[in-house]
């Protein structure tokens, strides 16, 4: 999706004040802080960017704003957030990195090669990066036009298919797994589409194939389902195993029968999106972020947005990070976790 920062993220912010329940009229006094951040998400018909929209919900708390014990807001007191929507992982990172964005959501595999400096990052690491929180699992979606004859990734070669955009998580992860069950880029006509245009393209016959990395179900892809109909490839064990070889943030999982309208169960692997910040966030205020987004009350927010949105607990929240935890947030789970775990983690 191409972005013109300045008009939207005016939009975005006037979004956030809205659902937020907040107006020009009730703005404070000068004396009062007033501070504003920005949610990198995914494109818009995917995972990421009605999840960031929900914990831009959780962790605001604008300044006027009632009193969480009195049925009010319970994020971070003065703090006004908004999610941003963009191509995925690979550009929040770059964001992050260049202050176009506070907060990010991403995919644990890549988040692992930016600090590390390998794949799209190689020879150039993202040394500051750091965690917040794991969030929920995301499956590698491999969707097809059944009428394409692809029963099988192998199958890909000599069709068209999207890769996702070219600042995504799901391209970074699409080339890994072409790669490992030995399908070249030379054998594929690659398509760099956003979501929801490669599914209008595979609708339309256009491409027979597209890559999606999302939690299930992925908005754009169910609505696809709706329309036509549309079959998933499986990532069967053998190939699997060999995926996680070569990133073990990796996982096997399932992606149930009726996720997708007259889709069976299709097993795939999965990965961790995590929510993430720079180390340069001060540590008071990456504490407030994780005690907001951990508070009971804010769990009907959470709840009652996105189906995926309800699979983001406190008891997950530092399984399989991938980078290390910012301090601030490490103070907070040192001071409510009851298993030792902080320290174990990266």
């Amino acid at each position: 999706m191409n972005r013109r920062p300045g008009i939207l993220l005016r939009l975005v912010l006037l979004a956030a004040c809205a659902a937020l329940g907040w107006a020009a009229a009730s703005l404070p006094s000068a004396a009062e802080e007033v501070r504003f951040v920005r949610i990198g998400t995914g494109p818009i018909g995917g995972t990421y960017f009605p999840v960031g929209g929900l914990i831009a919900n959780v962790i605001s708390g604008p300044p006027g704003s009632m009193a969480c014990a009195q049925g009010g807001s319970c994020g971070v007191p003065g703090l006004i957030a908004a999610a941003v929507s963009t191509q995925g992982s690979v550009e929040n990172i770059n964001d992050l990195s260049k202050g176009k964005v506070d907060l990010a959501l991403c995919q644990a595999n890549i988040a692992h090669d930016a600090i590390t400096g390998n794949g799209a990052y190689a020879g150039a690491p993202k040394n500051g990066l750091r965690a917040i929180a794991n969030l929920f699992t995301e499956a590698v979606h491999i969707v097809v036009r059944p009428d394409a004859g692809i029963g099988s990734i192998e199958q890909l070669k000599h069709h068209r298919i999207s890769l996702g955009e070219r600042n995504s998580g799901t391209l970074a992860t699409a080339l890994v797994v072409l790669k490992a069950v030995k399908v070249s880029m030379k054998s594929i006509d690659p398509v760099y589409e956003n979501l929801a245009r490669s599914v209008d393209m595979l609708m339309a016959g256009d491409i027979d194939a597209l890559f999606m990395v999302g939690g299930q179900p992925v908005a754009a892809i169910a609505n696809g389902a709706e329309r036509g109909a549309i079959a998933l490839l499986p990532i069967t064990d053998g190939d699997a195993e060999q995926l996680i070889k070569l990133q073990p943030f990796f996982t096997k999982m399932l992606i149930p029968a009726g996720a997708y309208q007259n889709v069976p169960e299709t097993p795939t692997i999965g990965v961790g999106a995590q929510l993430l910040v720079e180390d340069s966030m001060s540590d008071d205020l990456a504490y407030d972020i994780a005690k907001a987004l951990w508070t009971p009350q804010n769990r009907k927010v959470l709840d009652g947005g996105a189906p995926i949105a309800r699979r983001i607990q406190r008891t997950t929240a530092l399984d399989g990070l991938s980078v290390p935890l910012h301090p601030g947030a490490k103070r907070f789970y040192q001071e409510t976790e009851t298993r030792p775990k902080v320290e174990g983690q990266p």
